[in-house]
């Protein structure tokens, strides 16, 4: 069996949590999130698989 986890969703989820724990991180937690999408979009990290 093969699990594959995409990094994205990785992301968000730990920023989810983080918001959870600390709302007072909400607008760096938001700006790290795009920064880290955007340069995942630029440079095609996307199809980048864990195995």
């Amino acid at each position: 069996m093969n699990i594959h986890i995409t990094i994205v969703p990785l992301v968000s989820l730990l920023a989810g949590i983080l918001i959870l724990v600390m709302p007072r991180l909400l607008s760096f937690i938001i700006a790290i999130y795009l920064i880290a999408v955007g340069l995942i979009g630029l440079f095609g990290l996307g199809s980048l698989r864990l195995h």
